[in-house]
């Protein structure tokens, strides 16, 4: 399941394991009141070029699901305007063991973040800017 909304991302369909999982393995993205650089931020706007990013999600999800013993990849990726606290995306993995669905998790996200055509503006009181995204080696934790 891999998906774009513009409403509030619901969490309940995505959290349902195979009766052969044991664990699963979530990443919630929500928007934080402060930027990277130390910016108080009102809101966030997600734009995405939806012909691009839905497959490039599943192929990412393609991806995951081939390297790691894991049983669905979910994803939903929200667009438009988000309040502080609201969700921007979500991310379920369920697998027999926790490792493999942990990895294959953290793998999705930083994939997303490289390689799918979805931008962010953060607003703040005193202006908007438009965030870069980073590539996994320079995360930040």
């Amino acid at each position: 399941m891999v998906g774009l909304t513009h409403e509030p991302i619901d969490l309940a369909p995505l959290l349902t394991p195979r009766p052969e999982d044991g664990a699963v393995a979530t990443f919630l993205g929500v928007v934080r009141a402060t930027s990277a650089d130390g910016r108080g931020v009102t809101h966030l706007e997600y734009e995405a070029y939806e012909e691009m990013a839905i497959p490039e999600m599943e192929a990412i999800v393609g991806e995951a699901t081939a390297r790691w013993d894991v049983g669905d990849v979910r994803l939903v990726h929200r667009l438009g305007r988000m309040r502080v606290g609201e969700a921007s995306v979500a991310i379920v993995v369920t697998a027999p063991h926790r490792g493999p669905a942990c990895e294959a998790c953290r793998f999705v996200i930083d994939s997303i973040k490289e390689r799918v055509p979805i931008w962010k503006k953060e607003i703040a009181a005193d202006g908007a800017a438009w965030v870069e995204g980073h590539a996994p080696s320079e995360r930040r934790e």
